[in-house]
């Protein structure tokens, strides 16, 4: 069987070609999207920031992409720690992308102020589960 020559070519020709188009894309800017409109004092806050691409295109970027700095906290990869004995209503929080420091983003995220509300018991549960299922048979 004749092998054709011309197949083992080509086909890298396409592999580089492809390969080459993928690894084009640039970010062009950085983003917060953030989970929640507030930060929970002492707990770990994830802290959201994407790429959009050259081509428009979204990429989720890590604590590996972007640096990290904010006015009060600690951070764990790409989650802040709010001491609870912080008496600010706000922190800033910037990132900075590590491959181009010209790109950086930069948000205020206020603190929780109010308490969350307490976790209904069983009984509560249930009693809600019964009502509102009277209710769907009215």
């Amino acid at each position: 069987m004749k092998r054709k020559r011309w197949l083992f070519p080509a086909f890298t020709l396409l592999l580089l070609t492809t390969g080459f188009t993928a690894g084009a894309q640039q970010v062009d800017s950085i983003y917060f999207h953030l989970y929640t409109d507030s930060l929970k004092k002492g707990v770990y806050n994830y802290i959201n920031v994407d790429a959009r691409m050259s081509d428009n295109t979204w990429r989720p970027l890590s604590a590996r992409d972007v640096q990290f700095a904010s006015s009060y906290g600690k951070w764990d990869e790409c989650n802040l720690i709010i001491d609870s004995a912080i008496t600010d209503a706000y922190v800033d929080v910037t990132a900075t992308y590590k491959k181009q420091p010209a790109l950086t983003r930069s948000v205020r995220i206020y603190i929780k102020v109010l308490p969350d509300p307490p976790l209904k018991t069983e009984g509560e549960l249930k009693q809600d589960w019964d009502t509102r299922k009277r209710k769907k048979k009215s």
